[in-house]
């Protein structure tokens, strides 16, 4: 069970928020208490598309110090696709062509991710030269 920040930086007000979820609402709501992030503020389907806080990054840095793992901006979607393909997989109905077709889905999504992460890993690597 984990607990998980990104590094987006989107501007509010004066601040720059990032996004904070985790593997049950549970740890997540722990986490948010332990940084001081009121529970009144999570984001929840169907406003958002996934369970998690914006937090600001001074948030993200006391997270981060509670234990909580970094991640690029790829990160909500990769969490957010593995957790339909886990559930896709498990259903009664994995064996339907239309279910079958959304697993598809999820592992090309998945395989995109990670190679877009590897072309910007390439990218840094190029411009360090």
């Amino acid at each position: 069970m984990s607990v998980f920040v990104d590094n987006v930086r989107i501007p509010y007000r004066r601040m720059f928020m990032c996004h904070m979820w985790a593997d049950t609402e549970a740890e997540l709501v722990d986490m948010a208490d332990k940084i001081g992030v009121p529970r009144k503020w999570i984001q929840t389907p169907p406003k958002a598309s996934w369970v998690h806080f914006d937090i600001c990054v001074t948030k993200r840095s006391l997270a981060v110090k509670a234990g909580a793992i970094q991640t690029d901006r790829y990160g909500p979607v990769e969490f957010t696709t593995s957790r339909r393909l886990e559930a896709l997989k498990a259903s009664e109905n994995a064996g339907a062509a239309e279910t079958r077709a959304m697993i598809e889905r999820c592992e090309t999504h998945l395989a995109t991710i990670k190679r877009m992460r590897e072309e910007a890993l390439r990218g840094q690597q190029t411009s360090l030269l």
